[in-house]
C-alpha cells in the first residue's frame, strides 16, 4: 500500500485485517493517524482491538452482506432452538401435572445486564424481549462495571447478573495466559464479579455471567462468576451471554442447568463459553389469574 493511503479511512467505517484473511469485519472506532493505528470493534464478536492502517482493507459489499447473513442466520437458529426447547418443557409440565399449560403462569428469572458497548446492548435487549424474558440493560464501561456493580444490584434485584463488553488476549513475548495484565478488560470483570458475590455470595441466589471476546476464563470463575469466557481464548458473538442466561432463566429452581445444553445453544460453543453447575431460576404458579 503507498504512503498516505491508509489516510482515507475514518471513524465508523467497516474493515477487515489483510493479516488475518478479512476473516472478521470491524468498524473503527479510533484512529491515531500519528501511530497510524486504528481502534477496532468487532460486527457481531465482542473484541476489541488495535491494527496498523495499512493492514485494513475495506470489504466489497457483497462480503458484508454475506457476513451480516451468516451471524443472522446463527441467531436465528439459536432462538428457534430456544422456542422449541421451551415447547418440550411445557408439554412436560402438562404429563406431569394433568393440566393445561393455560392454567399455569411463569416467572423466568430477573436480569441485569452491563455491557461496555452501547451497540451490542442494544441488540441484546431486542433479543430479550423476543424471548420473553424480563431484563434491565446497563451501559457501562467496563472499567466503571466494579464501582458501580454494587449500587445498581441494590436498585434492581436481579436473579442474573450479566458483565461484558470487549476483551482481547494482548500478545506479549511470554505467551503468559494467566496474567491478567496481558487482557485487555478481564481485570475489570474479575473485580465485578468479586464486588457482586459481596452483595450476594449463593451461586444460586444470584447468577453471574462474566466476559467477553478471549476474556480469562479461570480467573473469572475463581472470582465467582458461574459461568465465563473464554476457555480457549476464542472470540464469542455479541448475544452469548444472552443466550447462557435465558436458560438459566428458564430453568426451574428445583433442577440444575444442564451446562452442556447451555452451551450448545450458543453461537461460539465450548471452546468460547463454560461454566459451573448452576440451579435454574424460572418459577412455576397456578393458577393465573383471569385478571
Amino acid at each position: 500500500m503507498k504512503a498516505g493511503v491508509f489516510m482515507a479511512f475514518s471513524v465508523g467505517d467497516t474493515v477487515g485485517r489483510k493479516s488475518y484473511n478479512m476473516d472478521i469485519l470491524f468498524r473503527i472506532v479510533e484512529i491515531d493517524h500519528k501511530k497510524k493505528i486504528a481502534v477496532l470493534k468487532g460486527l457481531d464478536m465482542r473484541l476489541l482491538a488495535d491494527a496498523h492502517l495499512d493492514d485494513l482493507h475495506y470489504p466489497d459489499p457483497l462480503q458484508i452482506k454475506k457476513y451480516r447473513q451468516r451471524s443472522e442466520e446463527a441467531q436465528k437458529d439459536c432462538i428457534r432452538k430456544i422456542y422449541r426447547r421451551r415447547g418440550l418443557e411445557r408439554e412436560r409440565l402438562r404429563g406431569i401435572s394433568g393440566k393445561g399449560s393455560e392454567d399455569f403462569f411463569e416467572m423466568p428469572g430477573k436480569i441485569l445486564h452491563l455491557d461496555g458497548d452501547r451497540d451490542y446492548l442494544a441488540e441484546c435487549m431486542k433479543v430479550y424481549q423476543s424471548l420473553q424474558l424480563k431484563a434491565v440493560g446497563k451501559y457501562v464501561p467496563e472499567r466503571n462495571q466494579p464501582e458501580l456493580v454494587w449500587n445498581l444490584l441494590h436498585q434492581h434485584h436481579p436473579n442474573i447478573l450479566i458483565m461484558t463488553g470487549h476483551d482481547a488476549y494482548l500478545k506479549n513475548p511470554e505467551q503468559n495466559f494467566q496474567d491478567l495484565r496481558h487482557y485487555r478488560n478481564s481485570r475489570y470483570f474479575v473485580e465485578g464479579v468479586r464486588k457482586a458475590r459481596q452483595y450476594e455470595p449463593n451461586k444460586d441466589d444470584l447468577v453471574i455471567f462474566a466476559g467477553a471476546c478471549q476474556s480469562h476464563y479461570e480467573q473469572l470463575l475463581a472470582a465467582g462468576a458461574n459461568f465465563a469466557s473464554s476457555p480457549q481464548r476464542v472470540l464469542i458473538h455479541a448475544l452469548d451471554p444472552v443466550f447462557v442466561v435465558e436458560k438459566v432463566a428458564f430453568t426451574s429452581i428445583n433442577e440444575s442447568v444442564n451446562i452442556f445444553e447451555v452451551i450448545k445453544h450458543t453461537i461460539t460453543g465450548l471452546e468460547g463459553v463454560g461454566g459451573v453447575e448452576t440451579r435454574g431460576q424460572f418459577r412455576l404458579g397456578l393458577p393465573k389469574s383471569p385478571y
